[in-house]
């Protein structure tokens, strides 16, 4: 698929109003596009939303907003202010994360805190903003993205699964606070994807990673429309993705 919007696309989400972290490459970037393709309005978030907004057509119904999720002493009020631009809120896709490879032991605190400020905390902050608006209107959709490494520990990656399997527990916690409120909240799970967060990583990597054999971002991107085209009466509350090669 190219990374522009079709004018075909059948606008199922149409008057729907979407936020989508880390969306400027990526899962992100996909699930933006396609969230455009069904005729959503989309807020990018992203430290650099330019990288996205300039491959989309004049005229699509796209902002985006430079923000900083790391920051997360400002992440509330800013996500907030993106709602009041909108008008409200009706998708929220947190799926900003960053990774750390190397053992436990050697792992500055440093590290520790910008990971998890990242990949939880920037979470729970984009939770607080959204949330009062979609209990106003008895309706929203959230869906975490997590992975696979929610699901079972990996050595060198100890810090990773900590943030997500701790992601895992707090999406599990506010599905069960929001669904009096007619809110779902969803995780994905992914398995290894061939990502740009890749590249950031340098030699950390493992020379065994074929990246050629991982899943493809636009390939989670289609599994996330999925869950967010769920029927109003159901959800899928955790869906695991993996690519045939197994775990790496």
């Amino acid at each position: 698929m190219t990374n522009t919007v079709s004018t075909k696309s059948i606008d199922k989400l149409t008057g729907k109003k979407a936020i989508v972290t880390g969306a400027s490459s990526g899962i992100g970037k996909e699930v933006a596009i396609r969230l455009l393709q069904a005729g959503a309005q989309v807020s990018l978030v992203s430290r650099n939303p330019d990288k996205i907004i300039s491959e989309l057509p004049v005229g699509s119904n796209a902002k985006g907003y430079a923000i900083d999720l790391a920051d997360v002493s400002q992440v509330a009020t800013q996500i907030k202010a993106i709602v009041e631009d909108m008008g409200g809120v009706d998708i929220l896709i947190n799926n900003a994360g960053m990774a750390y490879i190397g053992e436990l032991i050697d792992m500055p605190l440093a590290e520790w805190q910008r990971l998890f400020d990242l990949n939880l905390t920037s979470v729970f902050q984009c939770l607080q903003a959204t949330l009062p608006s979609m209990r106003s209107q008895k309706s929203g959709t959230i869906i975490n993205v997590a992975s696979i490494a929610a699901k079972q520990g990996f050595p060198n990656w100890g810090a990773y699964c900590a943030s997500k399997f701790a992601l895992l527990g707090l999406t599990q916690a506010i599905a069960a606070e929001e669904q009096p409120h007619g809110i779902k909240v969803m995780s994905i799970c992914p398995g290894s994807i061939d990502t740009p967060l890749w590249d950031t990583l340098g030699d950390r990597v493992p020379p065994n990673f074929n990246r050629a054999a991982m899943l493809r971002p636009a390939t989670v991107a289609e599994s996330i429309m999925t869950l967010v085209n769920l029927p109003a009466d159901a959800m899928i509350s955790d869906f695991v993705l993996m690519p045939n090669a197994g775990a790496f």
